[in-house]
């Protein structure tokens, strides 16, 4: 009998300066400033291919137009990475996160200006496209939720916790007859998302409001919510969860996610497994629809802690 199986030759999608310009540039300061992370552009491009790359160009060039800009993104995201890496060494010998309140974390992090806008801000939005199990939590959000907006004709929607505003820019520029409203307790995440939407020319469909739901709820409740990585911040999440799904309308879906085994400077609550994070959802009155859970990188020995993403489409 012949041999009847099919080959396929492949060939690694490449980063085309003419092409994408502004993450080229990104790309060749990555490589020459930071060599920790100089290949780091061109493994995701390899991996995720032109999609990838379109939606990453979009982004960079309306938030950093120019060298400059795009020289101050990549520091942030540098020391943003640095920290990340020198605190996970020390969770996966310690086994815990390092003890932190909500008000220190706030005080250190969220009302400390210099740290967001030049470090935590950029340095988050970019590992959204530069860290892979960020970018799938990502790709899951387009297609099993926002599609489902536009399949259902959604108007409107709410974020609660923006922080980089990356999801609400996306969501608005998917869906160009959707209005948004995103809530915050940090001015410079408000500030850091209003000049996002600007820059992407969508300011006119959204609004930011500075508010803590857990105190207020969202009125009216909304048909659809997102919440990214908001959880592993507090120190009573499910608290904060039973706000979110007082701001749920009947029939309502939300897209919630959570940090599991990711030490960074204001994560509090440790999440170690799905369930954990699934278990507090139900206790806050959701039903599970989908969920999604995606690894940054294979363990490096059994036992080993691995930072991951973890998102669910409740109702």
């Amino acid at each position: 009998m012949p041999d009847t199986t099919l080959t396929y030759e492949t060939v690694p999608f490449r980063l085309d300066r003419a092409t994408y310009p502004a993450l080229a540039s990104m790309t060749a300061t990555l490589r020459d400033r930071h060599r920790f992370a100089a290949d780091i552009a061109d493994r995701c491009a390899a991996l995720f291919g032109a999609r990838w790359a379109e939606e990453f160009e979009v982004v960079v060039d309306a938030l950093f137009p120019t060298p400059e800009a795009v020289a101050a993104a990549v520091k942030g995201y540098a020391a943003f990475a640095m920290q990340s890496m020198r605190l996970q060494a020390a969770f996966e010998v310690e086994g815990h996160y390092r003890s932190k309140t909500y008000d220190q974390a706030a005080s250190e992090v969220y009302f400390n200006e210099q740290h967001m806008m030049r470090e935590y801000l950029p340095g988050l939005l970019l590992s959204h496209f530069l860290w892979p199990h960020h970018y799938r939590q990502l790709q899951f959000f387009e297609t099993a939720f926002v599609d489902a907006m536009r399949v259902a004709g959604a108007s409107s929607f709410v974020e609660v916790g923006i922080g980089t505003g990356l999801y609400s820019g996306l969501l608005l520029r998917r869906l160009p007859w959707v209005r948004g409203t995103g809530y915050d307790i940090s001015p410079s995440s408000k500030q850091f998302t209003e000049d996002q939407v600007r820059a992407l020319g969508v300011e006119d469909r959204y609004e930011v409001q500075l508010r803590d739901v857990t105190a207020r709820p969202v009125e009216p409740r909304a048909d659809w919510l997102v919440c990214v990585e908001v959880l592993e911040h507090l120190e009573d999440p499910v608290a904060f969860l039973r706000g979110l799904r007082a701001s749920l309308a009947p029939g309502g879906r939300a897209f919630i996610t959570a940090a599991l085994n990711a030490a960074h400077a204001d994560h509090i609550h440790l999440y170690r497994t799905p369930d954990d994070v699934l278990a507090q959802l139900v206790e806050a009155g959701f039903t599970l629809e989908q969920s999604f859970v995606g690894a940054a990188y294979a363990p490096r020995a059994p036992g080993v802690p691995v930072p991951s993403a973890a998102a669910f489409i409740v109702y």
